[in-house]
């Protein structure tokens, strides 16, 4: 792994700083860096932007939109996208679902929902959680029996991410209750508007709305909308979430973080000085900031290998995971503590608050504060979606470590 800086990633760099400033509106600036959940139509102007330049999709290949880049320049990409503040885009249809469909998908569902994604026509969701069937995602049960050119679906799927914003679903269903439970699961294009869906807002911890409850009764799915093989989706899922999981580590997110605790340290004071000159404190914002270092290297490390087609990337996909999510809550609560008692408020997102909470009135937060306890309450779930840590470490004994 070669660490001297490159050039071209330090003109790509610039180039992808330029585009930043010259597009990004305030307003999603502001929300972005309270990490409020970006508006509909914020999305959908910024995936446009990103689409007449030819960024949308990073990893996709050119043949799909992709615009050829070097894994070291996708990871550039996401770092200078965060360090912005823009909007991160569909990423369930940018990230998840146009892979699956481009490699699995038939010619017809390639034509029509590739350049949707690529121009936000439509926004998606990913159904594949249910009551009892998290990261045990095997024992789904949401079924689906075909009738001649339809299945109709019947069940419930949970804590599905912006299904509340999604024009569609990429769902697993099982469409073989007799099959060993991995073999009987199917993937099906599901439209949110279908006769019998039904899709309930789930207003979580931290006062936001950004997951949701569906349910299906006797929806009819066009048979054209399997993708790939019946009974195949689990192979699927797996290309899938070791997409997921790779991505979750976020490291570039974390980073931003990192910068916005030590403006605050700077500005909060404790017994009459900077926090930042605090020795406890220090030394656990120095911790983190170290652990992040390690993340960001252990990424190079993955993205090296990459380049040199080694494809690295879903070997240590798990590893990534664990360590990422962990860092994301370690240092949204260190965030919290920096605010001292005003860390105690939560000042949601107030776009996305329960009717009840409409009338909560002005924050003690201090404006650089506000969202901060919001989004580490939130954070409670990165150790959770994507496959639960738990998971991950048997994953990680399992194939790395042959035990």
């Amino acid at each position: 792994m070669n660490l001297e800086p490159d050039p071209r990633d330090e003109a790509f760099r610039r180039e992808v700083r330029a585009f930043i400033a010259a597009h990004l509106t305030p307003a999603m600036a502001a929300r972005g860096a309270r990490d409020f959940h970006p508006r509909r139509d914020d999305l959908v102007a910024w995936t446009r932007a990103l689409g007449e330049k030819g960024w949308v999709a990073p990893h996709w290949p050119v043949a799909y939109g992709g615009p050829d880049w070097r894994p070291m320049q996708r990871f550039i990409f996401e770092e200078e996208m965060r360090a912005g503040f823009a909007p991160a885009g569909d990423r369930i249809a940018i990230e998840l679902v146009g892979p699956v469909l481009y490699t699995f998908g038939s010619a017809a569902q390639k034509a029509q929902y590739l350049p949707e994604i690529l121009n936000a026509e439509r926004l998606w969701c990913q159904g594949f959680s249910e009551p009892g069937a998290g990261s045990d995602l095997a024992s789904l049960r949401t079924r689906a029996v075909r009738d001649g050119d339809h299945y109709v679906v019947n069940g419930q799927k949970t804590w599905t991410t912006e299904g509340h914003n999604a024009d569609m679903m990429f769902a697993l269903v099982r469409t073989d209750p007799a099959a060993k439970p991995q073999r009987g699961i199917s993937a099906l294009l599901i439209d949110m508007r279908a006769p019998g869906l039904v899709c309930r807002p789930i207003y979580t911890i931290d006062e936001g709305l950004s997951v949701n409850e569906v349910f299906f009764d006797d929806v009819r799915v066009p048979v054209e909308n399997l993708v790939g093989a019946e009974n195949e989706g689990w192979s699927y899922a797996k290309f899938l979430l070791g997409n997921e999981r790779t991505n979750s580590a976020e490291a570039p997110h974390t980073k931003r973080d990192i910068a916005q605790i030590e403006a605050i340290a700077r500005i909060e004071r404790r017994n009459g000085r900077p926090l930042i000159e605090d020795p406890v404190f220090a030394t656990r914002l120095a911790r983190i900031r170290i652990d992040t270092l390690a993340l960001e290297y252990a990424i190079y490390r993955v993205l090296a290998d990459e380049e040199g087609h080694g494809g690295g990337a879903h070997a240590v996909a798990s590893v990534l995971k664990v360590r990422g999510s962990e860092l994301r809550q370690r240092v949204a609560d260190l965030a919290v503590e920096a605010l001292g008692d005003r860390g105690l408020a939560v000042a949601p997102d107030p776009e996305g608050l329960h009717p009840m909470r409409a009338d909560a009135g002005a924050s003690p937060v201090p404006d650089y504060g506000v969202g901060l306890a919001a989004k580490a309450m939130f954070r409670r779930a990165t150790t959770i979606y994507g496959g639960a840590n738990e998971i991950q470490r048997t994953l990680i004994a399992k194939t790395i470590l042959e035990l």
